[in-house]
């Protein structure tokens, strides 16, 4: 999986779990957001134990395409 794909996929679950949350009281962009900024936390708690392990470089790379997104 391309970093492009796991940054994807880490935003559709966090926006699903989000949904089964809350349902629909929230606006798409706002669960978007949301998503995003969970994604973003989920790749700094992977970094966080994995040190300069091989896939060190892929999860910076994920992380850093979700903060553009």
């Amino acid at each position: 999986m391309i970093a492009q794909e796991k940054a994807t996929k880490l935003v559709a679950i966090a926006e699903l779990i989000l949904m089964a949350e809350v349902g629909t009281k929230l606006t798409p962009s706002e669960r978007v957001r949301i998503a995003k900024r969970q994604a973003i936390e989920t790749c700094n708690e992977v970094l966080g134990y994995m040190g300069a392990d091989r896939g060190y470089e892929f999860w910076v790379e994920v992380k850093q395409i979700l903060e553009k997104i």
